[in-house]
């Protein structure tokens, strides 16, 4: 982001986060992905700069994803056992997490 935001316009963290209505700190911390885009934040760069807000929600939620993933195996949590039918589903489910 901070790419296509900053360094492709030419413009400081200061004038980006003033045009964007935002605190410095606060725009500092989305660049540097110390925090995740929120979706106000999305609309405010997309009113501004031009982004587009679901592409950039999309792209969040493949971060937000592949970090999940990332820490599949050290979330120990057992498939819920259903008591009588086995629907496909739940196979499915199963299958998933293994």
């Amino acid at each position: 982001m901070k790419i296509k935001l900053i360094d492709e316009r030419g413009i400081s963290v200061t004038e980006a986060a003033k045009a964007l209505g935002v605190a410095r700190p606060s725009l500092s911390k989305l660049i540097n992905q110390r925090v995740h885009l929120s979706p106000e934040m999305a609309v405010r760069l997309e009113k501004a700069f031009g982004f587009p807000l679901e592409a950039m929600m999309q792209m969040q939620t493949a971060f937000d994803i592949a970090e999940a993933r990332k820490k599949n195996r050290e979330i120990e949590v057992q498939p819920f056992q259903f008591v009588g039918t086995t629907s496909m589903s739940q196979s499915a489910n199963r299958e998933a997490v293994r």
